[in-house]
């Protein structure tokens, strides 16, 4: 089926945040290129003031590098503007003269900041604040010159006043309103905030009026005259006094515009063909300059694209907080008062702490904090939820800890709040999500957690919320790199470590490892001794012996042992297939040994649940069916839907497919636990999408899925290659599961091997070093090549036999 073609005009945080949503619900939809008239990848431009401030790098801010556009086959053409849409013919121009067509057209073309229409303000050294380049002006004439003055007491300039102190130079703050950021606080909060300023060096000149920018002999600014006729010197001028939706190229192209270009709940234009989000947009009259509205837009527009259909953006409630280091503040909603409402107000000028909350009709509509911040995004959430606040009214002020609801005084924030509370309000994270996230995929960092969950990843003013959580939840492991947590309590080295020992100095045997590593104890433990068994035996196939005494009771026993001490049997059938003979021995086996109970699995087998210990050798041989390692750490079963054998929807033979598979990898040991799916069309009836290794047959091939999982936590797997033939299959599937027996810490799932490593390594591993790939997938035949049936060759595969043997006490 030929893709659609979309084209994203903008390479900003809300376009590409539409194509990150976009993929996750169609990544097969479209072929997408995006147009970018910066240089750069996609970055964070709420970092831009940390970077001025030399806090980070732009490396540091850089939220989807080039690779991941090579991934995702996005044509990315970066320093390139679209000068013209052709509506009619559906194709835009840019100003290289190429032409690009489209199905669907993605506007994201930002905002342009507004430039005070005063005589000098083309004079060189007076600029915006806006982007990298505005970014490293700043940084590059701080080191030149000495004077800067920032005009506009607003978020942005106040943090670009800052990195320019930060950076050595002397500061003034131009404000024709009588107090700072006036569209966030009150005259109170913005008095504390401006002492705060100046303390930092600082310095403010309110009500002032720009009147014009003189200029030097060279054409460079060197002073701001104000009406009233005074100036100031300055060899730097920022103006941070509003930015104006970039609408020109929508307008010329017949697009409806009124203070943004318009659109409706679904983010269409009034071309049904072409979809906006951003800063660019009006939508139902206002337009949004914050990042959150930003991304709940990009949700709802991927949602349409994707042609789900669903979606409704309706707005957005948004707060504030200003990205200086060492000063808290939050506001959001009406925190202004007058009539009709009542105002609680918590004034502490000596501890710089000003609290102010707004109610009517009992309900939270504003709030204004500086100094305290902890209770802001609480706050936030019963503002934005408009919640009956009549019960907890006495207690408000005190916070979500001191309502009484939902923590104890004395408590952290973080361990106060409940789960369904928001701690990111740019990405929509709540407490939940995270702690969710830490316990179940092994979290110790803020960057894991960022990884995982978005939250403190865009505006970064939820960080100290999330390491709260980080503490709460992890503990003492909090900050601890999980490649340092030791293999157990027996030694210091990590899994990582002991491998490579392994490895560097040819180790064989158990008592080798411990003698050359200086283990605590002779014998090791029972976390020990399994991975120290398993890494031999995965790092020395045909060397190193395996031990059985060092497995799990399952693997020794060669069956799932049950809760009333009696075991389970389940024999391998390829692919779910089956025939009338197996199906006869089983009943046989079933009747001979009376077994209780006979079910068949989730993995398309027969599970004989009853079964005696003393008589699996005989039910084994009786069955004469080879084992389905049920009870393994390694490859469990390959489910498989009918295929284009049978249905009428397949467009490949699934069952072939997973046959192979499984007969070349039924005796596969690995770090835990493996499980495949083979799927004949995109309609997926096995389940391929929730499996280690998932295979889905399409028109042209297979595409493959790695590190999905559908144990406690249902993780969807991801997207590494699609190929063309069952060779393919066979080599790419084989050389990841190598991949992950080589470098898998023992008892970690593929899901939490991918998220550790990155699939990004995964893909360089096996999609760009073709010759690696090979060899990883010999490596592994290689391994299994002598591999024996334990049901069947019990002598060959190490199997004790004097266990099944009943003791007569």
């Amino acid at each position: 089926m030929k893709k659609l073609r979309l084209v994203l005009i903008g390479n900003g945080m809300a376009g590409i945040r539409t194509i990150e949503e976009l993929l996750k619900l169609a990544p097969d939809l479209y072929d997408i290129t995006v147009f970018g008239s910066e240089p750069w990848p996609n970055y964070n431009r709420i970092l831009l003031s940390p970077v001025l401030a030399g806090e980070q790098t732009l490396k540091d801010i850089i939220l989807n590098d080039w690779e991941w556009y090579r991934e995702n086959k996005i044509n990315l053409r970066t320093g390139t503007t679209i000068t013209v849409i052709d509506r009619v013919k559906r194709e835009v121009i840019a100003d290289d003269g190429s032409v690009t067509p489209y199905d669907r057209l993605l506007l994201a073309t930002g905002s342009t900041p507004f430039m005070l229409p005063v005589p000098g303000n083309d004079l060189q050294g007076v600029i915006a604040y806006r982007d990298i380049a505005d970014t490293e002006t700043m940084i590059q004439t701080a080191q030149q010159y000495p004077n800067a003055v920032v005009i506009g007491g607003g978020l942005l300039g106040l943090e670009a006043a800052n990195g320019l102190r930060q950076r050595g130079m002397t500061v003034s703050v131009v404000h024709l309103p009588g107090w700072l950021m006036e569209r966030q606080l009150d005259p109170v909060a913005a008095g504390l905030l401006q002492q705060s300023l100046e303390q930092k060096g600082l310095q403010f000149l309110l009500g002032k009026n720009t009147a014009s920018l003189l200029g030097d002999e060279q054409g460079r600014v060197r002073a701001v005259r104000f009406s009233d006729a005074s100036e100031v010197a300055a060899d730097l001028v920022v103006m941070a006094v509003g930015i104006r939706p970039n609408t020109a190229l929508a307008e010329a192209a017949g697009l409806h515009c009124q203070r943004g270009i318009v659109v409706n709940d679904t983010m269409q234009t009034f071309d049904p063909r072409i979809y906006a989000v951003g800063e660019c947009v009006s939508h139902r009259g206002i337009a949004y300059g914050l990042v959150a509205p930003l991304f709940d837009m990009a949700k709802v527009c991927a949602n349409h694209l994707a042609q789900f259909g669903i979606g409704r953006y309706q707005g957005s409630v948004t707060s504030t907080k200003l990205k200086v280091t060492g000063i808290d503040l939050f506001s959001a909603g009406d925190f202004m008062g007058g009539e009709g409402k009542e105002e609680i107000v918590l004034s502490d000028p000596n501890g710089g702490i000003y609290k102010k909350l707004v109610i009517q009709n009992d309900k939270l509509i504003g709030a204004c904090l500086y100094g305290d911040t902890a209770d802001g995004a609480w706050y936030f959430r019963l503002l934005r939820e408009g919640k009956d606040i009549s019960t907890i009214r006495d207690h408000l002020m005190f916070g979500e800890s001191g309502t009484g609801d939902t923590g104890h005084a004395g408590q952290t924030l973080a361990a106060a709040m409940s789960d369904s509370a928001e701690v990111c309000g740019c990405n929509g994270v709540c407490k939940g999500t995270i702690v969710k996230a830490i316990r179940e995929q092994g979290l110790f960092t803020l960057e894991d957690v960022r990884k995982h969950t978005k939250a403190s990843a865009s505006c970064g003013s939820c960080t100290g919320l999330v390491e709260q959580i980080l503490v709460s939840t992890a503990g003492g492991d909090y900050s601890a790199n999980p490649r340092n947590k030791a293999l157990c309590h027996c030694t210091d080295l990590t899994h990582a470590e002991v491998r490579s020992a392994i490895r560097e100095h040819h180790l064989l045997t158990i008592p080798a490892i411990q003698q050359r590593l200086q283990w605590r104890s002779a014998d090791g433990c029972t976390s020990c001794r399994p991975a120290l068994n398993y890494y031999l035996i995965s790092t020395w196939p045909h060397e190193a012996v395996d031990d059985p005494q060092s497995r799990m009771i399952n693997e020794r026993s060669h069956a799932n042992i049950q809760r009333d001490g009696s075991y389970s049997v389940i024999p391998r059938m390829w692919g779910g297939e089956t025939t009338a003979a197996d199906l006869r021995r089983i009943a046989d086996v079933v009747d001979k040994y009376q077994i209780p109970t006979v079910k068949v699995t989730g993995g398309q087998r027969i599970d004989l649940l009853g079964v005696q210990k003393q008589d699996l050798p005989k039910v084994w041989a009786d069955l004469g069916m080879p084992s389905g390692l049920a009870y393994a750490k390694g490859l469990r079963t390959v489910k498989t839907c009918v295929g284009s054998e049978w249905c009428r929807f397949g467009t490949q033979d699934s069952t072939a497919m997973g046959k192979q598979l499984e007969h070349a990898l039924a005796r596969m040991y690995a770090p835990h636990k493996v499980k495949l799916a083979v799927s004949g069309c995109p309609r997926n009836c096995a389940e391929a999408g929730i499996k280690d290794v998932g295979v889905i047959g399409v028109d042209s091939g297979w595409e493959i899925y790695v590190a999905g999982n559908g144990g406690i936590k249902t993780e969807v797997a991801q997207f590494l290659v699609k190929v063309k033939t069952a060779a393919e299959v066979m080599e790419f599937t084989g050389a990841f599961l190598q991949l992950y027996r080589q470098e898998g810490w023992y008892l970690e799932r593929t899901v939490h091997f991918v998220n550790r490593v990155g699939l990004d390594y995964v893909k360089s591993v096996i999609l760009e070093q073709a010759e690696k790939r090979r060899a990883l997938y010999e490596e592994l035949l290689f391994a299994l090549s002598q591999e024996a049936d334990p049901w069947h060759q019990p002598q060959a595969a190490q199997v004790d036999t004097r266990q099944f043997v009943a003791l007569n006490l």
